[in-house]
């Protein structure tokens, strides 16, 4: 547990002095007692005593005081939270080296089971969307809770030549933020560089809003699923510096063997490998995550992980509401029992 308002922790060494106080009154109290005509008179009208019941009250009182001056001191903590990520943007990467057979029955069909099985598990009111990225990007389904649909699109899901993913990146905060005009011209396999919230259009245009904190915005989040190297398109580097000043998380997850594999068409053969230091970079870059899947298994456990990232998150928060109503309870707790036993607040 961390402060925001140290400083205010200075009160609690008043509560000493509180005690002191009451037990210097409680003496003076008995002191007055005995200056009665004898001391069996002075048990005679105070009869037996209220004992413990006497100093249950001031306890009580003196906690609530305690938890009240933590409350001031602004106290965070990280706890697991509900977490309001609602679309989530699929990118699954289609180019020819998915169907390499490293990954049985081929890195295509490994992805499309498990992309169906995600969004199956996740929570009923997230929408899905679905964007197919090869040597251009395209939203094959829009972010929607209907799952018919989305097993119907990840089913259609064909083979293309090259890899661009910085277009799949473009293509999804487009999707994310379709009243911005992000160009998605980089999504169709042109690369213009990336000027950080320019105008929109000429001379006159509206601003962009400006960039917000890396992994800030929890409405959405995109999970890239991809197996080669970049070789058309976009700098994904530049793509996820747009998505960090959106505050959209990437989750990457890197697809096939750590060796690669040799895929052959037209006559032609090739070893296709992981950029998994790119990936790397992308995730980090969004305050994202990446993920290494090696295996059909590993995927849908990679799959299982993210399902649960968007139903809870550790995140810290601020508990100090929390204090302030136990000091409130305590301290109604404490005047009702004394107004209970004696007649009295205090």
């Amino acid at each position: 547990m961390t402060f925001q308002w140290p400083g205010a922790l200075w009160a609690a060494l008043a509560l000493p002095l509180l005690v002191a106080l009451y037990f210097w009154l409680l003496r003076r109290r008995r002191q007055a007692t005995l200056r009665l005509a004898s001391l069996a008179v002075a048990r005679a009208a105070a009869g037996a005593g209220p004992g413990w019941r006497r100093h249950l009250p001031p306890a009580l009182l003196l906690v609530g005081l305690a938890l009240l001056v933590l409350a001031s001191a602004r106290p965070t903590m990280k706890l697991l939270l509900p977490q309001s990520e609602r679309t989530v943007i699929l990118a699954i990467d289609v180019s020819l080296s998915m169907r390499a057979e490293d990954i049985k029955p081929n890195r295509l069909a490994a992805a499309q089971e498990a992309a169906k099985a995600f969004v199956q598990s996740v929570p009923r009111d997230v929408k899905v969307g679905i964007v197919a990225f090869a040597g251009t990007a395209a939203l094959v389904q829009p972010p929607t809770t209907n799952r018919d649909d989305l097993v119907a699109a990840i089913d259609r899901l064909q083979l293309q030549r090259a890899t661009a993913t910085g277009s799949a990146i473009i293509l999804a905060l487009a999707t994310l933020f379709p009243d911005e005009g992000i160009d998605t011209t980089g999504a169709s396999g042109r690369s213009p560089p990336y000027a950080p919230f320019a105008p929109l259009g000429g001379d006159g245009a509206a601003p962009r809003p400006a960039p917000v904190e890396p992994g800030s915005y929890r409405s959405a989040a995109i999970i890239m699923l991809t197996d080669g190297q970049r070789t058309t398109g976009p700098d994904p580097l530049q793509a996820a510096a747009m998505a960090a000043d959106h505050g959209v998380r990437i989750y990457a997850v890197g697809l096939g063997t750590k060796e690669g594999a040799v895929i052959g068409f037209d006559g032609w053969s090739m070893r296709v490998r992981l950029d998994e230091a790119t990936l790397k970079d992308i995730a980090a870059f969004t305050q994202g995550q990446y993920f290494f899947a090696g295996s059909a298994d590993d995927l849908k456990e990679v799959y299982g992980k993210l399902s649960g990232k968007l139903v809870v998150e550790r995140q810290t928060t601020e508990i100090s509401a929390v204090f302030a109503a136990l000091a409130a309870l305590l301290t109604m707790l404490a005047a009702g029992l004394s107004l209970w036993w004696f007649g009295r607040v205090a």
